[in-house]
């Protein structure tokens, strides 16, 4: 019955009617900000998908946006707002929202999190054992109130593991009316980013987006809105992301319920506000309650809000970094500081997720629930030097992480990267060390990559294949070789890299740290 509501929806669509019908979506996580462009990017957007990617919108595709009306204000329910930094902005000065770390408090704004082209099908592995979420001594507490890398992740986040199901909505203003079709945006995003969570998660994600293929359109130009890469969402005032949000959820909820999704994503016509190389305004917001209700009592959160269009490839990583937000994890670059140095590079997209596609960091995989306990070992402080075989992160099975903690917060992790369906840009194989603090906010580094050539430019520092003005370069080349060693001198860890094996993995020797 619901395939038939589909097909007479693409032939009907141009009825308010049956875009009520095609509304059975799905409920999205809370929002984050999608990381800026790397320094010095001016290179104008992409241009949308060619006909290969985006499939031709049917006959009869909706032209006429389903019209919203100024909402009445109403007053702000109990339930309190989490609010979230701001993410650092495009190349230029602008920075991206990112979580608050702040407790929510009911009358503080919260600030936003910020976050896509096609990628292949992920091969699934049918024996992979289930995941389960991080325990024992090595899942490290943390920061409860926002996002960041505690081990456990807090009630209020989306589950990342099992069937995700994303409401998607599409959005335009008097003052950039969509020139597209929604379906034409939708396939800038999908099935692209429901194949990278599959892929990374090992096929423990099974990622489903629900959407309403009618523009949306807002009563206010959208200057009128005050929407900034700061802006926060204040349940208190009539402005900013809550007042767009209100007019949003006055439109749809005759017809869709929220609670019958995980996942809200707001995607914007890409003429909407300015391009992502100069502004990145894409945001998330995530784990509270912000301070709105749809008419039927459901409160509205786990959203994000996708603006503009990000270049180079993989763009539409830009909703897995906000999405991923949903499920708890911080941004790991510098809003505050978009020419600073990286600190993890392009070895996870919640530092860069512009350019080439990267995957996950395994304490990330493992935070979401997507490794088995078998998967990762635990070197407990004061115990004796062990040996360890670690498989790629790229390949499913095998052990994936080492922990070493260093205090109640503090860890190193080691991992094996080679270059695979999701990162393809590894061009040097090997053991990538880096040190994780779980009391640390996001944007604030919660995450460090040793760098194993500190002196070098990188691997691609003036490569004609990969364009550096979406990957910084110094940590391509951060991964620790056979024969090399990395000692903490503070905490007495010590990584040696003993051998690469015939078989892709690498033999690792762990001394932990001094009790």
């Amino acid at each position: 019955m619901r395939a038939l509501r589909h097909t007479l929806c693409a032939a009907l669509a141009a009825t308010v009617t049956c875009a009520a019908a095609a509304l059975a979506l799905t409920t999205p996580p809370d929002a984050i900000a999608a990381p800026p462009p790397p320094p010095g990017t001016t290179t104008a957007p992409p241009t949308p998908p060619e006909a290969t990617t985006a499939p031709p919108s049917p006959p009869g595709a909706p032209t006429t946006p389903l019209t919203s009306t100024a909402p009445t204000p109403t007053p702000a329910p109990s339930a309190t707002p989490t609010t979230g930094p701001i993410k650092p902005t495009a190349p230029t000065p602008t920075t991206e929202p990112t979580k608050a770390t702040d407790p929510p408090k009911t009358t503080t704004p919260t600030p936003p999190h910020t976050s896509p082209r096609t990628l292949p099908t992920a091969p699934t592995t049918p024996t992979t054992p289930p995941g389960a979420p991080p325990t024992g001594p090595c899942a490290l507490p943390g920061i409860s109130d926002n996002v960041s890398e505690a081990a456990p992740t807090p009630a209020g986040y989306v589950r990342a593991s099992g069937v995700v199901r994303a409401l998607t909505l599409f959005v335009d203003f008097p003052d950039a009316p969509a020139t597209l079709s929604p379906m034409a945006r939708f396939a800038e995003f999908f099935p692209a980013a429901t194949d990278y969570f599959r892929t990374s998660s090992y096929g423990r994600l099974t990622y489903v987006p629900k959407p309403l293929f009618r523009w949306i359109r807002m009563s206010r130009p959208l200057p009128a809105y005050g929407i900034t890469r700061s802006a926060a969402f204040d349940a208190s005032r009539n402005s900013g992301y809550h007042a767009l949000s209100q007019e949003l959820l006055d439109a749809v909820d005759p017809f869709v319920d929220v609670r019958d999704y995980d996942v809200v994503n707001v995607i914007a016509s890409p003429n909407a506000g300015p391009p992502a190389t100069h502004m990145v305004l894409s945001v998330t917001f995530s784990g509270g309650d912000l301070g709105l209700k749809t008419h039927r009592g459901a409160p509205f959160r786990n959203v994000s809000f996708i603006w503009s269009r990000q270049a180079g490839l993989s763009a539409f990583r830009v909703l897995n970094h906000e999405n991923a937000h949903t499920f708890g994890l911080p941004d790991l670059y510098y809003p505050n500081d978009p020419d600073g140095p990286t600190p993890v590079g392009h070895w996870d997209p919640m530092d860069e997720d512009w350019g080439p596609t990267n995957d996950f960091l395994g304490w990330h995989k493992w935070k979401m629930g997507w490794l088995a306990p078998g998967q990762v070992h635990c070197a407990q402080a004061g115990g004796k030097p062990t040996e360890h075989v670690l498989m790629p992160i790229s390949t499913p099975g095998g052990t994936k992480i080492v922990v070493m903690p260093t205090g109640p917060h503090t860890a190193f992790v080691v991992e094996a990267r080679t270059s695979g369906l999701l990162d393809p840009l590894v061009c040097r194989p090997g053991v990538l060390v880096y040190h994780v603090a779980t009391d640390v906010p996001t944007g604030h580094a919660p995450i460090h990559v040793i760098d194993a050539t500190p002196h070098s430019r990188g691997c691609h520092p003036n490569s004609r294949e990969v364009d550096t003005r979406y990957v910084d370069p110094d940590l391509t080349d951060a991964t620790f070789r056979p024969g090399e060693t990395h000692t903490d001198r503070a905490s007495g860890v010590t990584v040696t890299v003993l051998t690469e094996n015939t078989d892709g993995t690498y033999r690792v020797r762990i001394t932990p740290a001094h009790t």
